[in-house]
């Protein structure tokens, strides 16, 4: 198995990637248009709570564990996201911190959830062999 120092980067791609998608698949469904551009605009705020729950629970260290690292990101893109919004003056509505709430976590938890399966599976075999 990859040691963790070597998986934090792709994870920490991989969250904003994600997080990205998140904000450009709202835009598209609200016809927000500018996708590209308005992705970001709308992406920052849970970047930087995503960034915020990296430091917290110090998922460098284990970037692929759904506790803590993944929770930890989750739901500091999320609580952190929804407070730089309000700050800002942009959305929060309780549906929109619900539809974050969910998709976020199926995007930052799953990935983990999967990667974690695969590299679980990957050991398996290696040890029949």
């Amino acid at each position: 198995m990859p040691s963790p120092s070597r998986l934090w980067i792709p994870a920490a791609i991989a969250d904003l990637l994600l997080i990205l998608v998140f904000a450009a698949i709202g835009r598209d469904a609200h016809a927000r248009g500018d996708i590209i551009s308005g992705a970001f605009a709308t992406a920052w705020p849970f970047l930087f709570g995503a960034a915020i729950g990296w430091l917290l629970v110090r998922a460098w260290r284990a970037p692929l564990a759904a506790w803590p690292a993944g929770v930890g990101i989750w739901i500091g893109s999320v609580a952190i996201g929804m407070l730089l919004r309000a700050a800002t003056g942009q959305t929060v509505v309780l549906p929109f911190v619900l539809v974050a709430l969910v998709t976020l976590g199926v995007f930052l938890l799953g990935y983990r959830l999967i990667a974690l399966l695969a590299l679980r599976a990957s050991r398996q075999r290696q040890r029949r062999t």
